[in-house]
Protein backbone atom coordinates (compact mmCIF):
# COMPACT_ATOMS: atom_id res chain seq x y z
CA UNK A 1 0.00 0.00 0.00
CA UNK A 2 1.04 3.62 -0.88
CA UNK A 3 1.43 6.46 1.11
CA UNK A 4 -0.09 8.36 -1.46
CA UNK A 5 -3.73 6.06 -0.67
CA UNK A 6 -2.95 6.08 2.60
CA UNK A 7 -3.22 9.55 2.99
CA UNK A 8 -6.46 9.50 1.68
CA UNK A 9 -8.19 8.04 4.39
CA UNK A 10 -10.48 9.58 6.94
CA UNK A 11 -8.84 8.71 10.78
CA UNK A 12 -11.83 6.19 11.45
CA UNK A 13 -11.09 4.00 8.36
CA UNK A 14 -7.54 4.81 9.43
CA UNK A 15 -8.21 2.93 12.24
CA UNK A 16 -9.85 -0.02 10.76
CA UNK A 17 -7.33 -0.57 8.75
CA UNK A 18 -5.02 -0.42 10.81
CA UNK A 19 -6.68 -3.56 13.26
CA UNK A 20 -7.13 -5.32 10.08
CA UNK A 21 -3.64 -5.55 9.01
CA UNK A 22 -2.55 -6.29 12.48
CA UNK A 23 -5.08 -8.88 12.23
CA UNK A 24 -3.96 -10.23 8.68
CA UNK A 25 -0.40 -10.18 10.33
CA UNK A 26 -0.59 -12.39 13.35
CA UNK A 27 -2.72 -15.19 10.91
CA UNK A 28 0.75 -15.18 8.56
CA UNK A 29 2.47 -15.08 12.00
CA UNK A 30 0.75 -17.99 13.31
CA UNK A 31 1.11 -19.36 9.43
CA UNK A 32 4.72 -19.59 9.46
CA UNK A 33 5.64 -20.88 12.54
CA UNK A 34 2.96 -24.05 11.74
CA UNK A 35 3.31 -24.85 8.15
CA UNK A 36 6.06 -23.39 5.29
CA UNK A 37 4.21 -20.16 3.59
CA UNK A 38 4.85 -18.96 0.42
CA UNK A 39 6.73 -15.69 0.67
CA UNK A 40 8.05 -14.59 4.06
CA UNK A 41 8.35 -11.37 2.65
CA UNK A 42 4.96 -10.77 3.15
CA UNK A 43 5.65 -10.26 7.29
CA UNK A 44 8.03 -7.43 6.20
CA UNK A 45 5.50 -5.78 4.36
CA UNK A 46 2.84 -6.03 6.14
CA UNK A 47 4.78 -4.78 9.31
CA UNK A 48 5.62 -1.80 7.25
CA UNK A 49 1.83 -1.19 5.89
CA UNK A 50 1.19 -1.15 9.58
CA UNK A 51 3.77 1.60 10.37
CA UNK A 52 2.88 3.53 7.45
CA UNK A 53 -1.07 3.61 8.91
CA UNK A 54 -0.20 4.49 12.05
CA UNK A 55 2.23 7.43 11.14
CA UNK A 56 -0.32 8.90 9.15
CA UNK A 57 -3.01 8.65 11.77
CA UNK A 58 -0.55 10.38 14.81
CA UNK A 59 -0.17 12.84 12.09
CA UNK A 60 -4.09 13.15 11.58
CA UNK A 61 -4.86 13.40 14.75
CA UNK A 62 -2.55 15.72 15.87
CA UNK A 63 -3.46 18.00 12.90
CA UNK A 64 -7.11 18.11 14.32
Amino acid sequence: MKIKEIRAFEIDELKKRKSELAEELFRLKIRHATEKIDSTAMLSKLRKDIARVKTVLKEKEVAT
